[in-house]
């Protein structure tokens, strides 16, 4: 029997295209993804996600920033869904490198809805949002309808992936969904990335590798969710006859404090003893408080986070431990 759909994803070797390769196998798709030339040339280290199904996709060299190879990309694989996930997406860094956030994130995306259009116009297109377009957020808590005031070129720069999004698909008519995610983590997570900083900080001091954990803004609030669910809402959105915008959230907080107070707590430390507030870690803009409701995708997907906050500390710090 052959496969049923046939994917392609931008970022498949990042948390989110990993967990959703794995989902799409899963369901029997034929799986393809874009990679840079040098994480080909550079395999051990940059497909340590997935690794472990590397034999069951299918992996092309491209650039999101490269029309030209991204369009050689969908010529080839003429995908039934496109999942566009890449991103220069650590929000500390675009504060630091402004204009290659700018230029990978909005014109990237540019790049592959024009492909898509002139290639496979009847594909169904993901792109992937994110509530820090919110920013210094006008509403609480954040809905489909907040607008929104970002606070980093991240957050712009996804302004722009939205629009860009919706443009074609009321444009030209192609079924074009932009997922709102709100902070969904994991064992995979970055290594630059607060939370996983903080769960491989707690196994190295408990390990005496460490002796302290130096963080920015301890009483920034965060809507916390697993990646592993939220890459399911991103599928889901694509089976919809309909395109639309959906905030994918659990609908609870926690700040990066009592996220540090779990973590430890796993360990039998106390995060008090070890943490040190530098200020180098702390934005020129922060933004102090984002919380999702995810009401529309619970009501129109059916979907609805099934891994605890307390279980993904945990799956986490066991991990890195």
């Amino acid at each position: 029997m052959g496969k049923t759909k046939t994917a392609l994803l931008t970022g498949v070797t990042g948390q989110d295209g990993s967990y959703l390769a794995e989902l799409l196998l899963s369901k029997d798709y034929e799986v393809h993804g874009v990679v840079r030339r040098v994480a080909i040339e550079d395999g051990d280290v940059r497909y340590t996600r997935i690794k472990h199904i590397l034999k069951d996709i299918t992996l092309h060299s491209g650039s999101i920033e490269s029309h030209q190879s991204i369009f050689a990309a969908v010529n080839i694989v003429k995908p039934d869904e496109v999942y566009h996930l890449a991103a220069q997406s650590f929000v500390g860094e675009s504060f630091a490198d402004e204009f290659t956030t700018m230029k990978v994130n909005s014109e990237g995306t540019h790049n592959i809805l024009s492909c898509c259009r002139s290639i496979v116009p009847d594909c169904r297109f993901y792109f992937a949002g994110s509530s820090e377009m919110f920013g210094e957020v006008l509403q609480t808590p954040q809905t489909e309808k907040t607008p929104f005031n970002p606070r980093s070129i991240y957050g712009i720069s996804k302004c722009v992936g939205f629009h860009l999004t919706k443009h074609y698909r009321t444009a030209y008519g192609m079924h074009a969904s932009s997922g709102i995610l709100f902070n969904h983590e994991g064992p995979r997570r970055g290594y630059e990335f607060v939370t996983r900083k903080i769960s491989r900080y707690a196994a190295k001091i408990k390990l005496g590798l460490a002796k302290t954990l130096p963080l920015g803004n301890l009483s920034a609030v965060r809507d916390w969710g697993h990646a592993q669910d939220y890459v399911e809402a991103q599928w889901l959105m694509l089976q919809q006859d309909q395109p639309d915008d959906y905030v994918v959230a659990t609908g609870v907080t926690h700040t990066v404090y009592e996220f540090c107070k779990a973590a430890f707590g796993l360990l039998s430390l106390k995060c008090e003893d070890y943490i040190t507030v530098d200020e180098r870690f702390k934005r020129p803009s922060d933004v102090n408080f984002l919380l999702g409701d995810a009401t529309k995708a619970r009501k129109v997907l059916g979907w609805k986070p099934k891994i605890s906050f307390e279980d993904m500390v945990a799956e986490m710090v066991r991990n890195d431990y």
